[in-house]
This record gives structure tokens, C-alpha cells and sequence, in this order.
């Protein structure tokens, strides 16, 4: 499996397209990275499916979450 990636995402705040470096070497995460462009708040989870082996990025707005 692929442990370290760089991925292109779409900040859901203004949509301005921004690289971020993924670890999966540590399993299930959750961060966040700011934009570049309106530097609001990006809410990022990263999965690991050990059994397709592939990870999973899940990204939303910080507004975004349910608690």
C-alpha cells in the first residue's frame, strides 16, 4: 500500500483547488489544512482500507460537521 501521496483537493469554501500530502502510515486521521486563497478552514479525514488496499480522503467545510 501506498503510505505517502499527494493529493489535489477543492476547498468547499471558494473552490480554489489545493495540494495536500497524505500519510497513511498512521492509520484513520483527521485534520485540517487552510486555504490558500480564502483561508478558511478545510476539514479533511483520511481512511485506510487495509482491505482494498487504498486510502479514503473525505473533505468538508469546518461548518460542515455534526457532533
Amino acid at each position: 500500500m501506498k503510505d505517502y501521496l499527494a493529493k489535489n483537493i477543492r476547498c468547499p469554501n471558494c473552490g480554489h483547488h489545493t495540494s495536500v500530502e497524505l500519510d497513511g502510515s498512521n492509520g484513520d486521521q483527521e485534520f485540517y489544512e487552510d486555504c490558500h486563497v480564502c483561508c478558511h478552514s478545510i476539514h479533511c479525514r483520511l481512511e485506510r482500507d487495509e482491505l482494498s488496499d487504498k486510502l479514503r480522503l473525505y473533505v468538508d467545510a469546518d461548518d460542515e460537521q455534526i457532533f
